[in-house]
């Protein structure tokens, strides 16, 4: 028996976003692009064993009032419960991740010292780059070793956004 991600838009300062729950757990934060969302609507369906079903749920319901107050400035942390799809590396880097204070920055040569992977770097970019749980699991807080912004899903105008908004509220 499959079980069922149910899904919903979400519309915010920055882009438009799909969120997605499943078992009671918040599985999607994802920026609404067709050609991201299918291969990861794909992955989460085969990791989940999960149909999409596109109707609002209570965590679905739950994270877009969390988003609400976070873009209203309110919120600095999320509570919504979090569940990850993908490999035990991945789930090792974007734990890593909801370790970045909201307002401050880490590169991803950072992020791949403080998992004990400083040979990583590369590996660990592709990990943050697949996180399909954006801003609860905090992505954009990632930069270049330079200090640059560089890749987002959401593109980097909506990482700026993202960026400026928090060290203006911290």
């Amino acid at each position: 028996m499959l079980n069922k991600i149910y899904v919903t838009k979400y519309t915010s300062p920055c882009g438009n976003l799909v969120l997605g729950a499943v078992n009671g757990s918040l599985c999607l934060c994802d920026w609404d692009l067709p050609a991201r969302r299918s291969l990861v609507d794909r992955r989460l369906q085969q990791d989940f064993n999960a149909e999409i079903v596109n109707e609002p749920c209570e965590v679905t319901s739950l994270a877009a009032c969390e988003l609400d107050e976070y873009f209203s400035g309110k919120r600095q942390t999320f509570d919504c419960p979090l569940i990850f799809a993908g490999s035990d590396f991945r789930h090792i880097v974007w734990h890593e991740l909801l370790s970045v204070p909201f307002g401050e920055t880490a590169s991803y040569a950072d992020i791949a010292r403080r998992i004990g992977r400083p040979e990583a770097v590369r590996a660990v970019a592709s990990a943050i780059g697949d996180n399909p749980l954006s801003i609860f699991i905090p992505c954009h807080r990632i930069i270049g070793a330079s200090g640059s912004l560089t890749g987002y899903a959401g593109g980097l105008e909506a990482k700026k956004f993202l960026l400026d908004l928090e060290r203006q509220l911290r």
